[in-house]
C-alpha cells in the first residue's frame, strides 16, 4: 500500500504560475505527424445545455454586470497543493497553510502527451511512472459535448454528478472554441521543422515516422504555405531555408527523405538554429511556428531547458513565433520538452504510429495555424454557503495566483479553433446544500488586438446531487472514467490522494467497455483497452 496524504479543503496553488513547471522524469514520447498539422481537418463538438453567461470586454477588473469572484472572508479549512501536500509542506515537513478561500485559478491546457504515453506504455505491458501521469491530459484527450460559441472566444459549460463517496460530487468545467475557417480559408503558414537525427532516433517509430509525417504534411499543405527544415545531432544544419511549397514540393520531399540518424543529441544547437531560421524566414500575416520533433534526450551542448527559455521567449514575444513539441521514442524527456514548449506558447502531443498521428493532428489539433485565444486562464468561484471542500483534479503545473486572474501580463494558455478544455473538480457539499454552487469564468486575450474578454457559466446544487455519475451523459462518464484511470496510475507513487468515489479497475473496465460500445468512438475504445491493461498489470 502506498502512503497517502489526507484530502484537505481544496487545491489552490496560490503561488504557482504556469511558467513554474514541476520537473517530471522522462515519459515515453510524443512523435507526431506534423503531417496533418495544417491539413484543414476540424474537430466538432455537439451542444450542451448547462452553460450560461455573457461575453464581456473591458480592462483589468471589468466584468460587465457580474461582480468579480472574491475569496470568502473567514471561510474554514486549509488549501491543498496539487501534489497532495499542504501549502508550505515539503517532503513531510508541514507548516501552517495560508488562509483558505473559495477560488481556484489555472491556465488553460490542451496538452495530451501524458495520456498518449500512458496508453502506449500499458499496451506494451508496462506501467507508466506515476510522476508522468497528468490527469488533466487524460481528461482532455477525449471529445466532449460542449456547445460551440457563436463567435470567437469560448462557451462555458458547468455540470456535475454524484459519486459513491459520501457527500462528494464531481463537477465538470468545460470550455469550447468555435471551429476553424477550414483548409482553404485559414491564414498561410510558415513552419520551421527542427528534426532530431541523433543516434537514438534510429529506433523504429522515431525518425522513420518523422519522415513519413513530414512527407504527408508536404502533400497536404497549400501552395502558399512555406516550410523550412533544420536537422540536428551533435550540431545543427539548415537543410532547407524557408521555402514556399508552390512548385517546390519535390525539393522538400528530397530534403526530408535524406534525413538519417547520426550521433549525439544537441537540442540547444537544434533549437537555436531553428529559431534563427524561423526569424530569418518570418512571413508577415502568416502563422509562424517552430515544430520540434525529438526524443528530447539532450546529452551534448546545454542539457538544461533553462538555458534555452530566454531565446524561445524572445522569439515568441518579439516575432510571434510559437513552438509545437512532437516527441518520439520509448525514452523521452517529457519534462525537458514541456518546459520548452510552455515558454514558446505552444503545447505537446504524443503519437506512436501513423494512425495515431492522423487522429491527433486531424481530429484533435486541426488548426495549428490559427489561434482563438492567447493567455487564457480560468477561475472558479465556489459558494461557501454550499461548498465545504473542493479539489481540482490535476493541473498541478498550471496553477495561477488567484489575484493574477485579471493581470494580463501573467501568461496563460493558447487555444486554437475547435478545441475543448475540461477541468474536473471533486466537490464536497454542505448538508442540505441548495442553490448556487460555483461560477466558472474564462478570461482570454484576442489573438490580434490583444483586447481582454470574459465568459462565465454557473452550476446549481441540484446538478451535483441528482443522478450518480454512471447515469450521467456518456461524455461526462468518459471524463470521469479517464480521471479515475489516471488516479489509479498516479497514486501508486504516493503523495497523491485518490479521486473521491473512484471505482476499482474491474468495475471501471465494465463501464468503459459499455461506453465504447455506446459511443462507437475509437478513442473511448482505446480508453477501455487501457483500463483492461492497467487492471491486469496492477492485479
Amino acid at each position: 500500500m502506498t502512503s497517502r496524504t489526507p484530502i484537505r479543503d481544496r487545491d489552490r496553488g496560490r503561488n504557482h504560475t504556469r511558467k513554474r513547471r514541476a520537473a517530471r522524469p522522462a515519459v515515453l514520447a510524443v512523435l507526431a505527424a506534423a503531417a496533418v498539422l495544417l491539413s484543414g481537418c476540424s474537430a466538432s463538438d455537439s451542444g450542451h445545455d448547462r452553460s450560461s453567461g455573457t461575453s464581456q470586454e473591458g480592462g483589468r477588473g471589468s466584468r460587465g454586470g457580474n461582480p468579480a469572484p472574491a475569496p470568502a472572508q473567514g471561510a474554514p479549512g486549509t488549501a491543498d497543493r496539487a501534489d497532495g501536500k499542504a501549502e508550505g509542506e515539503d517532503d513531510g515537513r508541514r507548516t501552517a497553510a495560508p488562509p483558505a478561500d473559495y477560488l481556484s485559478t489555472f491556465a488553460l491546457d490542451v496538452d495530451t502527451a501524458s495520456w498518449g504515453y500512458a496508453r502506449r506504455t500499458l499496451a506494451d505491458g508496462n506501467l507508466p511512472d506515476p510522476r508522468t501521469v497528468r490527469p488533466e491530459e487524460f481528461v482532455n484527450s477525449f471529445r466532449q459535448d460542449y456547445r460551440q460559441p457563436d463567435g470567437n472566444g469560448f462557451s462555458v459549460t458547468v455540470d456535475g454528478a454524484r459519486t459513491d463517496a459520501a457527500d462528494w460530487s464531481l463537477m465538470r468545467v468545460g470550455l469550447a472554441t468555435r471551429a476553424g475557417l477550414g483548409h482553404d480559408r485559414r491564414p498561410p503558414a510558415a513552419l520551421t521543422f527542427v528534426v532530431d537525427i541523433s543516434g537514438s532516433m534510429a529506433e523504429p517509430g522515431r525518425l522513420d515516422l518523422v519522415r513519413k509525417s513530414l512527407d504527408l504534411m508536404t502533400d497536404r499543405l497549400r501552395g502558399d504555405d512555406s516550410v523550412a527544415v533544420v536537422a540536428f545531432s551533435g550540431e545543427a544544419q539548415t537543410r532547407l531555408p524557408m521555402t514556399r511549397l508552390d512548385g517546390n514540393r519535390k525539393r522538400v520531399h528530397d530534403v526530408v527523405d535524406r534525413l538519417r540518424p547520426t550521433d549525439s543529441t544537441n537540442v540547444e544547437a537544434g533549437v537555436t538554429r531553428g529559431y534563427d531560421t524561423a526569424v530569418e524566414g518570418r512571413r508577415a500575416g502568416a502563422t509562424n511556428r517552430v515544430v520540434l520533433l525529438s526524443d528530447a534526450l539532450a546529452n551534448t551542448g546545454t542539457t538544461s531547458a533553462d538555458a534555452l527559455l530566454e531565446r524561445i521567449d524572445g522569439a515568441r514575444r518579439d516575432h510571434g513565433i510559437t513552438l509545437f513539441g512532437v516527441g518520439v521514442g520509448s525514452d523521452y524527456n517529457d519534462s525537458f520538452m514541456e518546459r520548452l514548449v510552455d515558454k514558446g506558447d505552444g503545447h505537446t502531443v504524443y503519437v506512436s504510429d501513423e494512425e495515431e498521428a492522423r487522429r491527433v493532428f486531424c481530429d484533435e489539433l486541426p488548426a495549428q495555424v490559427e489561434l482563438r485565444a492567447r493567455d487564457a486562464k480560468a477561475q472558479v468561484s465556489f459558494d461557501p454557503r454550499n461548498v465545504e471542500r473542493f479539489r481540482l483534479i490535476g493541473y498541478d503545473n498550471r496553477r495561477v495566483a488567484d489575484d493574477s486572474f485579471r493581470d494580463d501580463s501573467v501568461d496563460g494558455g493558447e487555444v486554437g479553433p475547435g478545441h475543448t478544455v475540461t477541468a474536473l473538480y471533486a466537490v464536497r457539499l454542505r448538508p442540505g446544500a441548495s442553490g448556487h454552487v460555483a461560477t466558472a469564468t474564462v478570461r482570454w486575450l484576442d489573438p490580434d488586438g490583444r483586447s481582454p474578454h470574459e465568459e462565465s457559466g454557473r452550476v446549481e446544487a441540484s446538478a451535483l446531487t441528482g443522478a450518480g455519475w454512471e447515469q450521467a451523459a456518456p461524455r461526462f462518464q468518459v471524463t470521469v472514467a479517464a480521471a479515475y484511470l489516471a488516479s489509479s496510475l498516479r497514486e501508486r507513487g504516493g503523495g497523491w490522494e485518490a479521486v473521491p468515489g473512484a471505482v476499482g479497475l474491474g468495475r471501471l473496465s465494465e463501464i468503459t467497455a459499455r461506453l465504447a460500445e455506446r459511443t462507437e468512438d475509437p478513442e473511448v475504445r482505446q480508453l477501455s483497452e487501457a483500463v483492461r491493461n492497467a487492471r491486469r498489470l496492477l492485479s
